[in-house]
């Protein structure tokens, strides 16, 4: 016969969960996909989420000439990382229920910073967007070079976040508890009193005790052929199609690049490219500003960069590369200089808009007639919580086990960024 949870089992697993949920800061701000299980188990845990459309606009009323075939651009999304706190307790440890109630508070801690890591690393790691400051974190004008990034770059102006870690953000509130002193100021008294920051430049600010450290690029002199003939623009793509005629969706975030050498060149590099300048991705105009590219691999003993996100500059005039084109050539060289941004050591603050990064949550087909007691949970989100107990007879010690298992996608990484600071 299985074990069965007592009352007080039962009351200590839901506010566990309550505290889980809770705790679930970044997690909150990041959208979420339900999967059917089943299918997921059928597809190795993997599914194509869609990347949007953006469609492409012509003058005039004679449209005759102007019918184009649309690219669906999808990524590839897995339920991939399995988190557990597992316990056990002796029959003499269990007589003191304070002591359960700790490793309850523990459990919902650990798993509720696993996902908030999850998500801090997937926006930190591969957003591409990059704003670099000179100086140490001061205020409002470094946020609003995040506003002004994704602005120039037609990102949705609504539920945008940022966090920062505990220093650059303590930094942002000293300016605001100085810059907005009076009394009875809300702002300034918040920022005083409580290191508070709130919302800044559109963007609502997190307070991180943890953050994801980029190493200074010690790349330097490396160059890229940015002419047409070169053939390094982009062509996004729905499907490929293998020699023996399997079809199989692409992932278009990322590209293999040529370069004359990658010497130094670390993941999570951050570089601009002579005279490839950002552009609207709906009007196509350019900004005017540089576009921000990130290492994401570094094969061995090769002269080939991956890099997200791909150079779309439309250089060879298809449909999908005028509807999908993110940067344009002002001028064009065999040797354009790659210029990195990330000049000295220091924290990522990660900053994205909410669509960009997706939380698929998983769930366990966990027997309960198996001999071991089992309870599940979900939050508001959908993440499932499983709790399992059983008692060894040998040892008279009952083991305990939270576990959770789901995955972290960026669809769009130029929907998120980095900023970094005291960059000279």
């Amino acid at each position: 016969m299985a074990n069965s949870f007592s009352k007080e089992e039962r009351v200590a697993f839901d506010e566990l969960l309550a505290g889980f949920q809770d705790a679930l800061v970044l997690s909150n701000n990041v959208s979420i996909y339900n999967t059917d299980q089943q299918m997921m188990e059928r597809t190795n845990n993997t599914i194509w989420r869609p990347q949007p459309y953006i469609a492409v606009s012509y003058n005039g009323t004679d449209m005759s000439q102007n019918f184009d075939d649309y690219t669906q651009l999808t990524v590839p999304a897995t339920i991939g990382i399995q988190k557990a706190v597992p316990w056990s307790m002796t029959a003499l440890e269990l007589r003191d229920a304070l002591q359960e109630g700790r490793l309850y508070d523990a459990a919902k801690q650990r798993l509720a910073s696993d996902i908030n890591v999850a998500v801090m690393n997937v926006a930190a790691l591969q957003g591409t967007l990059f704003v670099k400051r000179s100086a140490a974190a001061s205020g409002f004008d470094d946020v609003a070079q995040c506003e002004a990034i994704m602005n120039e770059q037609g990102i949705m102006d609504t539920d945008r976040y940022l966090a920062l870690s505990t220093r650059d953000y303590n930094g942002m509130a000293s300016n605001l508890a100085v810059a907005t002193r009076s009394f009875g100021n809300e702002i300034s008294d918040s920022a005083l009193r409580r290191a508070f920051v709130g919302q800044v430049a559109s963007f609502q600010t997190y307070k991180l005790d943890y953050a994801v450290r980029q190493a200074a690029a010690s790349g330097s002199g490396i160059t890229i052929d940015t002419r047409t003939s070169a053939g390094q623009s982009y062509v996004p793509r729905s499907t490929s199609v293998a020699s023996t005629g399997e079809v199989s969706n692409v992932d278009n975030r990322r590209q293999v690049i040529t370069v004359n050498s990658t010497a130094n060149v670390r993941v999570g590099d951050a570089f601009t490219i002579a005279n490839c300048e950002a552009v609207h991705h709906i009007t196509k105009q350019s900004t005017g500003s540089l576009k921000t590219f990130r290492v994401t691999g570094v094969p061995a003993g090769g002269t080939t960069l991956e890099i997200s996100p791909p150079i779309i500059a439309n250089q060879g005039g298809t449909d999908a590369e005028a509807q999908y084109q993110n940067c344009v050539f002002t001028s064009t060289a065999s040797n354009a200089a790659l210029v990195f941004l990330n000049t000295a050591a220091g924290a990522l603050n990660p900053f994205w808009h909410k669509d960009s990064i997706e939380i698929l949550p998983g769930r366990y087909a966990v027997p309960t007639d198996a001999g071991a007691a089992v309870m599940r949970g979900s939050t508001d989100q959908g993440i499932e919580l499983t709790m399992s107990k059983q008692f060894d007879v040998d040892t008279l010690k009952t083991k305990y086990r939270v576990d959770m298992v789901f995955g972290v996608v960026n669809k769009q990484p130029q929907m998120s960024g980095v900023l970094m600071f005291s960059q000279p």
